[in-house]
């Protein structure tokens, strides 16, 4: 039985998905060993396993490297879903706010940040990559770098002062760093 999944993704980051001549495209079929197949008119996709494919979670994968970029990041940031260490979080904004597109606005812009400083803090501080797309706040990372990250957003989301979030952010990741050497150190 061939496993075959399929997902819709905005038509406007179809041409993203697929990439200048195809390149983009073509290589997450290479990496995932998958074959993709776009509707561009309408953003539908289907996804199958090549024969040769040995990761039984090569189309699982592929899937949720195909609806990040549905949801705003670049396919090389999307393929880092190819690690099994690797997840994608989608953070849905009318849970928080309602369905008003001005408070939707304003809480993308506080997590953005004046120039995007909010925003890059906690990339930096998580390793989380972070894409703000429509009604959507996207987080690539490891999960426990994303429980970190997902719970700074979630803090902003529900009118914390960014100082605030920033102290959060440092006091965790410090946490996190030792938690990490003491693992490091066991081996």
């Amino acid at each position: 039985m061939i496993n075959i999944e399929y997902i819709k993704i905005p038509r406007e980051r179809v041409p993203i998905l697929i990439g200048k001549h195809g390149i983009a495209k073509k290589e997450i079929e290479k990496t995932t060993q998958t074959k993709i197949d776009v509707d561009s008119e309408s953003g539908s996709i289907s996804i199958e396993p090549l024969e040769e494919s040995e990761d039984p979670l090569s189309v699982w994968k592929t899937k949720f490297i195909v609806k990040a970029i549905g949801r705003g990041f670049n396919p090389e940031v999307a393929m880092k879903l190819t690690s099994d260490e690797m997840i994608l979080d989608i953070i849905n904004l009318p849970d928080y706010v309602g369905k008003s597109k001005k408070a939707i606005l304003r809480q993308k812009g506080r997590i953005i940040g004046k120039d995007g400083r909010t925003r890059d803090i906690i990339t930096e501080m998580t390793g989380v990559d972070i894409s703000i797309y429509g009604k959507t706040v996207s987080l690539i990372g490891n999960l426990d770098h994303i429980q970190i990250a997902k719970e700074a957003v979630d803090m902003i989301l529900h009118g914390a002062r960014h100082k605030s979030v920033y102290g959060f952010l440092e006091k965790k990741t410090r946490e996190l760093r030792i938690k990490e050497f003491k693992e490091i150190a066991k081996k």
